[in-house]
């Protein structure tokens, strides 16, 4: 297995923290925009798409602040994470993604960030 690696984007959000929070931190939240559906028992979440399914277990979050996110079948130490940013003085607030792919896929996934993002904004009816 080749070793993956580390990317970050960042995405504007016109919604309060607390609002996005909700958005990327529970099962109905998720399953709005991120996955088909999503389930939670505890700190296990499952994740849906098309059928599929893929267990993360939540590693860490702070309330209104972020979510942390690692997939049980990783074999690294990779993980996802949501973070909540608010510029301090614009007020403006940000969703910074951090996630890892293989070296190739990088783009890819940062294309199937934007994706899903969008339709967050959707959801949020942000720009």
């Amino acid at each position: 297995m080749s070793d993956k690696v580390k990317f970050e984007i960042e995405f504007v959000i016109q919604a309060s923290p607390q609002l996005l929070y909700q958005y990327i931190s529970t099962p109905s939240g998720l399953s709005e925009w991120y996955a088909d559906n999503v389930n939670s028992r505890s700190e296990k979440f499952t994740f849906i798409w098309d059928g599929a399914e893929e267990d993360a277990k939540m590693l860490k979050r702070k309330s209104d602040e972020f979510v942390k996110f690692a997939w049980e079948d990783n074999e690294d130490d990779s993980f996802f994470e949501m973070r909540i940013i608010v510029d301090e003085i614009t007020k403006d607030v940000s969703l910074f993604i951090t996630d890892f792919a293989e070296e190739d896929e990088v783009d890819e996934a940062k294309m199937l960030w934007e994706n899903q993002v969008s339709d967050l904004k959707q959801v949020l009816g942000s720009k």
